[in-house]
């Protein structure tokens, strides 16, 4: 499949052509010509022989952006100045920042902000110490966790160059939600040090968001946690991405006409997303899925399931899909089925797999950034397509809920987050899509949404209040 360009690959090229002549328009026709996109072209300067111009390019690749200054390079009369990344630019010296929200303008500001006045604040809460979610920034924290063993899909880089992904969850956050968040990169990949770390420093938060944490630890790592804890500890990349497959699937049904109880499920991938997903769609009324990993359709007398304990996920899914007994790849399970979705690998179908499934087909294809099939192809038949991809309509992406997930527990005062919460946010996310906009193409929202994260927040804060009427209606931002 073809990679577009893509501004993630954006660059801006500053040069020097002649003043007279057709030089811009010969250097659009280069870029042009070499697959990019010309997306700005700013006359930074200006002289009676010479111009100096940024020109900011589009391209698919960072081979394909050397490719493109080397065929500017080569325009007669055409001197390359210097040449910007402009993702590596947005990331330089860190995406995010710590504010004070009050002016230290005085010493009476010091006095009260810092000591002496802040041992009043402390002994407050050391004789109650639920006044911490009152008194400091425990009430509107999170922390975003991760040690480094699976980002995005670059697999396990560690917790260093794992940072600039959790500062930008942080930023989307505060961006979406008004949350802080703090990103925290832990420096080992040890699971009982994971627990205890998260332990220890769980007092200076509200939730727990664990992050990029690899299968099979992280199901461990984030059950210890939320028993251990009072607060909230949600694994993103599993139920994150399982609440928003739900509320897609919820709306792709409106379009086919189909109920949630009536399919028949195909699902490429047992990690931990799969899982998640797998799960969540059984809690909201699917009755027959089957689940395909590397080695063919899950079941339950598959040589290497044998002597697997009861407790381990791909055990746990064997026992609970699959109520035919099917057995052979995962091309054989998609014939007839009513939906495909896949957390797995690329190119694991072709579009003639899709045709072979029922009518009014669904396709969720979501590793990224290659699908596990080509959409174009899968749209050929199939009634509606997503993918995790921006450049495709219908973008599986889970800042359409984490952001609000959280903001509802937190003004819950949540001290957990259970099934019903993520069926309710499912549900939320759902109803942002009108029926006066629902088509093939549209089934989730844009995450520019304005009704999104507060749709989500209200959802997720009304069933948390519902599980624990004890915790009380919360501080409103304007409790002092």
């Amino acid at each position: 499949m073809a990679t577009a360009p893509s501004v993630s690959y954006s660059i801006t090229v500053r040069l020097e052509v002649p003043a007279s002549g057709g030089a811009v328009g010969r250097l659009t026709t280069a870029v042009e010509s070499s697959g990019g996109s010309v997306t700005g072209l700013d006359v930074t300067a200006s002289g009676h022989e010479k111009l100096r111009i940024d020109v900011t390019i589009a391209a698919s690749s960072t081979d394909h952006a050397a490719d493109i200054v080397s065929k500017l390079r080569s325009i007669d009369g055409v001197t390359i100045g210097k040449v910007s990344d402009r993702t590596f630019l947005m990331h330089l010296g860190g995406k995010i920042e710590m504010q004070s929200k009050h002016p230290i303008r005085n010493r009476d500001d010091l006095s009260m902000v810092y000591t002496p006045g802040v041992a009043r604040v402390c002994l407050a809460i050391a004789e109650n110490p639920e006044d911490a979610r009152r008194l400091t920034i425990k009430r509107n924290s999170v922390a975003v966790v991760t040690d480094g063993s699976a980002v995005l899909g670059l697999g396990n880089i560690g917790p260093k160059a794992a940072l600039p992904v959790m500062e930008g969850k942080a930023a989307l956050f505060k961006r979406f939600a008004g949350i802080d968040a703090w990103p925290l990169c832990l420096d080992t990949q040890d699971t009982d040090e994971i627990v205890a770390i998260v332990k220890a420093i769980a007092p200076g938060f509200a939730g727990i968001n664990l992050e990029d944490i690899s299968a099979p630890r992280c199901f461990e790592i984030e059950a210890r946690l939320r028993e251990a804890l009072d607060i909230p500890v949600f694994h993103d990349d599993q139920h994150g991405t399982a609440i928003v497959v739900l509320a897609a699937l919820t709306n792709a049904l409106r379009c086919v006409g189909k109920e949630i109880g009536d399919l028949r499920v195909v699902m490429s991938g047992a990690g931990a997303a799969g899982t998640a997903i797998l799960k969540l769609l059984l809690a909201a009324g699917v009755k027959h899925a089957v689940v395909a990993d590397i080695h063919g359709v899950v079941h339950a007398q598959r040589d290497d399931l044998k002597d697997v304990g009861p407790q381990t996920p791909l055990r746990w899914i064997a026992e609970n899909t699959n109520p035919a007994g099917a057995t052979g790849t995962l091309k054989d399970a998609v014939v007839g089925a009513d939906v495909f979705i896949g957390v797995s690998a690329p190119n694991v179908l072709e579009g003639a797999d899709i045709a072979r499934m029922a009518e009014g087909a669904i396709v969720f294809a979501l590793a990224n950034p290659d699908p596990e099939v080509d959409p174009a192809e899968a749209r050929e038949t199939a009634a509606v397509v997503a993918t995790g991809r921006s450049d495709f309509p219908n973008q599986i992406n889970n800042v359409l809920v984490f952001p609000g997930v959280f903001r509802g527990l937190l003004d819950a005062q949540s001290r957990t987050v259970n099934t019903e919460m993520m069926l309710a946010a499912a549900r939320a996310l759902a109803s942002v899509v009108g029926d006066d906009e629902l088509n093939p193409n549209y089934i989730v929202p844009s995450v520019f949404n304005d009704k999104v994260a507060g749709a989500v927040a209200d959802a997720v804060r009304d069933a948390a209040r519902a599980a624990a009427p004890e915790r009380g209606n919360g501080f409103p931002a304007s409790t002092v």
